[in-house]
């Protein structure tokens, strides 16, 4: 048995073996999008001067604030349809029993293991047949593919630990099934709400197949895409100071909100692995 010193040492290494694996691409984005010209291939570690050029660039260049609000409408428009669906699934699926309910739950995760790739043809056909070609609203309804099976999933698991007795009293006391979600369990379900809708804003804000093939011009194209079209003056260089100050850009809120969130984001996706 080794001695207890010896252990912590060795977990501690690992620690930072990987959260130094997590952090330092990040960590060196930030570096690279303050330096300019010959500095962006120096190998130093710290910048000898701070200069926001790059960031100045990105946004003079190009629309990139039109870009972000677009991200911002399309993420924040795919939790909230992602959210309303899947609270109401979830109640039926976690609190009413019928036959096929657990046919169902494997069939919402059956469609999250499809790559985007194999469906691309046949959203592009969906989107297309409802005039949503190039506007933010297709953009946002065929993101549900990829938030929905989760959401319904997390909250399910979550709606399945609440104490039954909440909602029998809620009844006894004449609450309809609407009252029944709105007032009573959907207080209780803030962690799991957070966690899946954060989750859900990650992953529409990230998302790049879908906006790349449902959007046409600049003023409807959201980050990722944006990003991967900047190009230099000559069309053919890739200013990589710009790439890489607009991708801090787009990543630094997330950090944030991960970090504000992450208590109720731990609470959440915790939900129902212990019984007891």
């Amino acid at each position: 048995m080794l001695p207890r010193a010896i252990r912590c040492g060795a977990f501690l290494l690992i620690v930072a073996a990987i959260v130094l694996y997590a952090v330092f691409p990040f960590y060196w984005a930030v570096v690279s999008s303050l330096r300019t010209g010959q500095a962006l291939f120096s190998t130093s570690l710290l910048p000898r001067d701070f200069q926001l050029d790059n960031y100045i660039a990105v946004f003079a260049e190009q629309p990139f604030g039109r870009n972000i609000l677009n991200s911002l409408m399309v993420a924040g428009l795919t939790v909230g349809l992602s959210l309303i669906l899947a609270v109401p699934a979830s109640y039926a699926l976690g609190r009413v029993t019928f036959r096929g309910r657990g046919a169902l739950l494997f069939a919402f995760l059956g469609v999250s293991m499809f790559p985007q790739v194999a469906v691309l043809s046949g959203m592009f056909e969906i989107i297309q047949s409802l005039g949503l070609y190039n506007r933010l609203l297709g953009l946002a309804l065929s993101y549900l593919l990829i938030t929905l099976p989760l959401t319904v999933w997390v909250l399910t698991a979550f709606m399945r630990e609440l104490p039954r007795e909440i909602e029998e009293a809620a009844v006894v006391d004449g609450a309809s099934p609407l009252i029944l979600i709105w007032r009573v369990l959907l207080p209780l379900m803030a962690p799991a709400l957070v966690a899946t809708g954060l989750l859900a804003f990650i992953a529409a804000w990230n998302e790049f197949l879908f906006a790349l093939t449902f959007t046409l011009s600049s003023e409807t194209r959201t980050v990722p895409v944006a990003i991967a079209l900047i190009s230099g003056a000559t069309g053919y260089e890739l200013p990589w100071g710009n790439v890489m100050a607009a991708s801090v850009t787009v990543t630094l809120p997330l950090v944030v909100l991960v970090l504000i969130f992450q208590r109720r984001i731990v609470a959440g996706l915790t939900a129902g692995a212990v019984k007891g």
